[in-house]
């Protein structure tokens, strides 16, 4: 069973439920999510960098609703509420934040986002905020004294630090301040495809030393630079160099499938997203089986689909 640790699915639930739509998750998601295998996951909130405290308002409050239609996924906020749903047979979900544009610099605000039940945050999308720097913003620029105390008291809180996203000024800023484990949800290794969403390996030691868990991301343009080269197959040879650098136990699933959405001018969109193989969450088991062409055993297949992030959660949010 799969736990993918990032997914842009409240991005479509909140879209459609503003236009009328109801119970989106069922009737629009679960069926791919359970051909994958995927027992859980981390759906973000993520505000579009124009208005960031409207929508994440707005967003918030269809998250409520929607969950309250579907009893078959399951909002969990700590470990113990995770492997009940799992015994209850329902899909459980983690809240995260992608960005915190929308608090400014007020970081006590942090602690709203906790108290609605995130446990996973991310300072910035891919823009500057006034806590830090994403991955297209100046190079020189990275985290502002309110995005040091922002990490320390994410930390404070046991919510768990997410480093995707970032450019590396900013994550080595993060790196120097973080009192607790780290995760990147959705990055792959640059020595690979270098681009500026994925980590160097140098990064990939830190998040290892600091005890922590990176994600692989299905995008195409995170896996390889030219087309012909962006397919499951060298996905799996990202999981390869991952586990070269870092070790099997420091390597997770966060797929951050975008086939969902469709909207024109979207961000988050361009054409042709999709990966050879890999196009949406219920093509996972692919992955899967490359992984065994690889060689590698059922016990560090288990630790990449669930258990390394599942232990991570455990060490950090408990």
């Amino acid at each position: 069973m799969i736990f993918d640790f990032h997914s842009d699915i409240w991005t479509d639930v909140t879209r459609r439920r503003m236009r009328g739509e109801q119970d989106v998750l069922r009737r629009e998601h679960l069926d791919r999510l359970r051909q994958g295998g995927v027992e859980g996951s981390v759906f973000v909130i993520w505000a579009e960098p124009g208005n960031p405290a409207e929508d994440t308002a707005q967003i918030m409050a269809q998250v409520k609703e929607e969950l309250a239609q579907c009893d078959a996924v399951r909002a969990v906020h700590t470990c113990e509420e995770m492997r009940q749903a799992v015994r209850d047979g329902a899909v459980y979900i983690w809240l995260g934040v992608e960005g915190m544009a929308a608090i400014g610099d007020q970081v006590e605000r942090i602690d709203e986002y906790y108290d609605f039940g995130v446990r996973t945050a991310m300072l910035t999308w891919n823009e500057e905020n006034a806590l830090a720097t994403g991955a297209r913003g100046n190079a020189d620029r990275g985290l502002t004294e309110a995005g040091r105390r922002a990490v320390r008291r994410i930390q404070e809180k046991k919510m768990l630090m997410d480093v995707s996203h970032l450019n590396e000024k900013s994550f080595w800023d993060v790196v120097d301040t973080a009192t607790a484990p780290i995760c990147a949800s959705h990055s792959n290794a640059k020595a690979l495809c270098d681009v500026p969403r994925n980590l160097t390996d140098d990064q990939l030691r830190a998040i290892r030393d600091l005890g922590g868990v990176v994600g692989l991301n299905s995008c195409r343009a995170f896996i390889a630079p030219e087309r012909e080269g962006q397919s499951v197959q060298q996905l799996a040879r990202h999981a390869a160099h991952m586990i070269d650098v870092m070790g099997i136990d420091h390597v997770g699933c966060g797929f951050d499938f975008c086939e969902f959405i469709d909207e024109p001018g979207s961000p988050l969109l361009s054409q042709g997203v999709y990966t050879s193989g890999f196009e949406n969450a219920s093509r996972i088991p692919n992955l899967f089986e490359e992984f065994t062409k690889m060689g590698m055993s059922g016990r560090e297949q288990e630790k990449i689909a669930r258990g390394n992030f599942q232990a991570l959660l455990e060490r950090t949010v408990g």
